[in-house]
């Protein structure tokens, strides 16, 4: 938000210097971004009184003139602007001056100096200049036209306060209570413990019957609305020099004077107000919810589409307003508006959050309403508003109509918080007397009883709830330099967390394996979210009141986050892509059915190895088996592999063919496999098989309690190990981990290990079957296993695989 100085020092004026007060701000949370002068530097200049005009005798588009500059003598000028008169006040840059550096034709920036010229065989002693000559905004083709007023011979500089400097201060999302000259320098009153000279603003006199009825049927969006017609306003008025000037160095492009006054008040008090051209008005004023599908043309003349979740303002004839966004185009005020109806009115954060942003918009209402505005405000600000327009322009002050429901008005958290917290939090030793007076002064409402206060938050504060924001409020008033830097305390803990070393270990062991970590926002763009769209899945979260329209829900799957890393990188010539990123992902419509899931996801795309120097080695695109290595390194070592197993993944982003479940103890706890084509294509991804994209995710919560399992020291075995191969022919539909599954409970305690190592369909297997082959391995710890009680437990797993599968032995 950009802000005059001078402006803030006509509220509060401490004994420091622009410097001092920039840091003032910037170590009390207000950072500052920039701060510069309205103008740049020039000398020189001068206010003018133009006060004789001849044409000039060889040019047809330039004058003589004469111009009083409060010398004895008038100072001849010789000008080409249209606008050049008798009578007319200017700025004249005088002989010497040097005006802001303009750019050569080389485009090299260089100070331009005044001299004596001629043209056209006229001299000229000077410059008469416009806006732009003297690093102002260039409202007209011609000369810079001062006031009546403008005292000859002033220097310019100190006259239009071209040296006040213009601070940009970067407004926090919790402060919104600081987007206004009032807010900052409450601030300021606080931090060098001194009053504010506030403006006395009274309420103007009723001097007229007129009013507006006024209907709010959304009071918890709503619960306060004021409106008040002004009548017979001057339009021949112009906005005063001392309200455009702030508006402009506040980065506010003037209009007109209605529109300044509530852009003014905005500024100055922070309640954004709206002005309807009364005359334009049908009927009451309604405050209500829109209907889907209504539409409305904005002030910028942008038709929108309603969706039935934005607050609105109608009358008789339909919505004319976007609530604490944006005015209709219908009721708009214009030049020629005469009447008008104010509105004041307090909007409900969460109502308006997000709603600017969904059409495109970003306005200075929508700003402050989606952070908050002091409910207390709007009557203050109304007041203020009439005030100016009866004093300036000569309007009469109609009825105001209030609407309020004070029960739905937000309600201020009680805070407790004692002496020893502060300190304790802050390494501090700061008096009772000193927090009250800070907490007091920052108008926080203090109930103290010796060391412990009972603290209201002021109606301004929306960002108050915690003992952790008193203390914060302390520490930036009391001053962070003045809180002397402490080594922390170190103590030992020997009980670690298992799951925190656990996924520790699964992001080394991927560095290891060439995969870099990721770390990107949970939310997601809601088109991601559908072309990654499986019901299995569940719903999809979308946010109250999203950064941007492109990170507007929350991601179900880490993909959400690591597939755009792979866009961004293929798209700039890096043909192999490892990443890996962990986080939570979030499933459910609404909060309530909210599920948070610790996940760790991989994501991979190119050949196995990196390029080689060695020409002998032959690099090869990466596959399923790949991928399903680099899974596996990220299981605990402590997990047996008898407790893991795969099924065929179903999922409708992944490629039926190339994915899987994977599952422990039965359960599912992620998947892995190929990005299903159409996906692939759909995100503009590469489809040939060299720069197939991999997938995979995790929940971290299972594999970490097996990292807690405490499982008992076993000595090895040294008696030998024996191994049997079977073979065995079985309907192709049956999956091999069933199988595995047979074999392990038939077998008993004295199989230690057993993997499928063979597949085989065609030539010799009947239609419809193919030929497993599994590795059995059988180990006792306590003897060594004769042939005997081998081929006893060998024949009971053949007898259960024909039984419970009509699997056939083969012989060979």
């Amino acid at each position: 938000m950009k802000i005059s100085e001078n402006w803030l020092r006509e509220w509060v004026n401490p004994s420091v210097d622009s410097d001092g007060l920039a840091e003032q701000l910037t170590m009390a949370g207000l950072e500052l971004d920039d701060k510069f002068s309205v103008a740049k530097p020039f000398t020189g200049v001068v206010v003018g009184e133009v006060v004789e005009v001849e044409q000039h005798p060889d040019a047809d588009k330039l004058r003589v003139t004469k111009v009083n500059i409060g010398q004895a003598e008038p100072v001849q000028i010789v000008c080409g602007a249209p606008n050049v008169r008798v009578g007319l006040k200017a700025p004249l840059a005088t002989i010497g001056a040097v005006l802001p550096p303009i750019a050569d034709k080389d485009g090299v920036l260089k100070p331009f100096k005044i001299k004596k010229g001629k043209l056209r065989g006229i001299e000229s002693f000077g410059m008469l200049c416009g806006a732009s000559e003297i690093d102002l905004e260039d409202d007209i083709d011609g000369l810079l036209e001062l006031p009546e007023d403008a005292p000859v011979g002033t220097d310019i500089r100190e006259y239009l306060g071209l040296d006040n400097q213009i601070m940009d201060i970067s407004i926090t999302p919790n402060r919104g209570d600081c987007f206004s000259v009032r807010g900052i320098t409450r601030e300021i009153s606080v931090i060098n413990d001194m009053p504010v000279n506030a403006p006395n603003i009274q309420a103007p006199a009723i001097t007229s019957d007129a009013n507006q009825g006024v209907k709010v049927e959304s009071a918890d969006a709503c619960p306060r609305y004021l409106a008040q017609p002004v009548l017979n306003i001057d339009r021949s008025v112009a906005t005063p020099k001392w309200m455009s000037d702030v508006l402009v160095q506040s980065g506010i492009r003037t209009h007109n004077f209605l529109v300044d006054i509530t852009n003014y008040v905005l500024m100055e008090l922070g309640q954004p107000m709206h002005a309807f051209d009364a005359d334009k008005l049908v009927g009451d004023i309604s405050v209500r919810l829109a209907k889907e599908g209504e539409k409305l043309t904005l002030l910028n003349d942008d038709e929108i589409t309603l969706k039935g979740d934005e607050l609105v303002i109608t009358d008789d004839e339909g919505v004319i307003a976007l609530a604490g966004i944006m005015g209709g185009a219908r009721t708009a005020v214009i030049d020629a508006t005469t009447n008008i109806v104010l509105e004041s009115a307090h909007f409900d954060q969460i109502t308006i959050a997000g709603k600017a942003r969904r059409f495109g918009l970003h306005t200075d209402a929508s700003q402050r309403f989606e952070r908050g505005v002091d409910y207390d405000l709007p009557k203050l600000a109304l007041e203020r508003a009439t005030r100016l327009l009866v004093e300036v322009a000569g309007a009469q002050v109609g009825q105001i109509t209030t609407v309020e429901d004070i029960n739905k008005l937000p309600q201020p958290s009680q805070i407790s918080i004692t002496t020893d917290k502060v300190n304790t939090v802050l390494g501090t030793d700061i008096s009772s007397d000193e927090i009250a007076r800070i907490l007091t002064q920052l108008g926080i409402e203090v109930k103290q009883t010796g060391d412990a206060f009972e603290c209201t938050p002021p109606t301004w504060r929306f960002d108050m709830s915690l003992p952790e924001d008193l203390v914060e409020e302390v520490a930036r008033i009391y001053g962070y330099d003045n809180i002397e830097n402490q080594l922390p305390k170190l103590e030992a803990d020997m009980n670690y967390d298992d799951s925190a070393d656990l996924l520790h270990g699964m992001k080394l062991n991927l560095v290891d394996a060439g995969y870099m970590e990721a770390v990107s926002f949970s939310f997601s763009d809601e088109k991601l979210e559908n072309i990654l769209n499986d019901e299995k899945l569940g719903a999809v979260l979308p946010l109250a009141n999203p950064i941007s329209s492109d990170l507007a829900v929350m991601r179900r799957t880490m993909l959400s986050s690591l597939l755009p890393c792979v866009q961004y990188n293929l798209n700039r010539q890096q043909s192999r892509v490892r990443f890996f990123e962990t986080g939570l992902t979030f499933v459910g419509a609404s909060v309530s059915e909210l599920v948070q899931t610790p996940s760790i996801a991989i994501v991979a795309v190119g050949d196995v190895e990196p390029e080689q120097a060695d020409s002998s080695y032959q690099n090869r695109a990466m596959d399923f088996y790949d991928l399903k290595h680099d899974v596996e390194q990220l299981l605990p070592t402590e997990l047996s592999p008898n407790r893991i197993s795969y099924q065929r993944a179903d999922l409708a982003f992944l490629h039926p063919g190339q994915s899987a479940n994977l599952l422990l103890d039965g359960k599912v706890i992620g998947w892995l496999g190929q990005l299903h084509p159409s996906v692939a294509k759909t995100l503009d991804l590469p489809l040939q098989k060299a720069q197939t994209v991999w997938v995979a995710q995790l929940a971290t919560n299972p594999l970490a309690e097996v990292a807690r399992e405490k499982n008992p020291v076993a000595t090895p075995s040294k008696f030998p190990q024996v191994r049997r191969d079977l073979a065995i022919l079985v309907d192709a539909d049956i999956e091999w981990q069933t199988l595995q599954t047979t074999i392990r409970e038939s077998a008993g305690n004295l199989l230690a290990n057993t993997w499928l190592f063979d597949v085989y369909q065609g030539e010799h297997v009947p239609q419809g079957q193919r030929s497993l082959a599994f590795a059995l391995v059988y180990q006792d710890t306590n003897q060594t296993l004769s042939d005997e009680v081998v081929n006893n437990i060998t024949d009971k797993v053949v007898q259960a695989l024909e039984s419970q599968h009509q699997a056939v032995l083969r012989d060979s």
